[in-house]
Parts: C-alpha cells; structure tokens; sequence
C-alpha cells in the first residue's frame, strides 16, 4: 500500500520560509517522479515543483527564484523549501508520486495548509 505523509505546513508571516516534507512508504521511491501540489482556497489544484529521478526540476513561474524541491532517496522523502513566501502562497499543499508503470499510477498525501499572513 502506497503512503505519502506531508508534513511542515503552518502560520508565517509574509518574507518568512517554511520546509514542507513528504515521505513515502509502499512504493521504491527513487523511481518515482514526485512533486508538489497547491490548492487555494475556491481555486483549481495546480503544480508547484516537480523532481524527476535523475533529479531534474520543473517549477511554476509563480514560485521560481523562491522555492527549492529536493529529495533524499535513502529517506524516501521529498522537500520543498520555501523562502520569500507571499500571502498568494496560501493554500493546501500536497505532495505527489508518480510511478514509472504501464498505465501510469500517482498517489497523493493527505495535504498540509500553508498560511502567510501580510
């Protein structure tokens, strides 16, 4: 059974950073390609940053220059850092994993809430 537990949402203030994680269980990480997900309140989820396995990085454009993903594969877990954070930035994040099989399969985390506050 394939888990994606997120953690290290929270309250900050505009100009402030959090790290989010999301580790996973039930799956060989360090085939999937995983990313990170946003969904604002009234709004269509939509993509933050992905990280492929040989390690190549997809950003939006709202959050270049600003926020970093990684990931460790002798931990299963994904990262996103995120600095210089905006009220525009609130929303539920979510972390994705998406299995390299025939037909393609992605798991999803239960969400973690980020609020900046101006």
């Amino acid at each position: 059974q394939v888990q994606l537990v997120e953690s290290g949402g929270g309250l900050v203030q505009a100009g402030g950073s959090l790290r989010l994680s999301c580790t996973t269980s039930g799956t060989i990480f360090s085939f999937n390609t995983m990313g990170w997900y946003r969904q604002a309140l009234g709004k269509q989820r939509e993509l933050v940053a992905l990280i492929t396995p040989g390690g190549s990085r997809t950003y939006a454009d709202a959050v270049k220059g600003r926020f970093t993903i990684s990931r460790d594969n002798a931990k299963n877990t994904v990262y996103l850092q995120m600095d210089s954070l905006k009220p525009e930035d609130t929303a539920v994040y979510y972390c994705n994993a998406q299995l390299p099989v025939t037909p393609p399969r992605d798991y999803w985390g239960q969400g973690t809430q980020v609020t900046v506050s101006s």
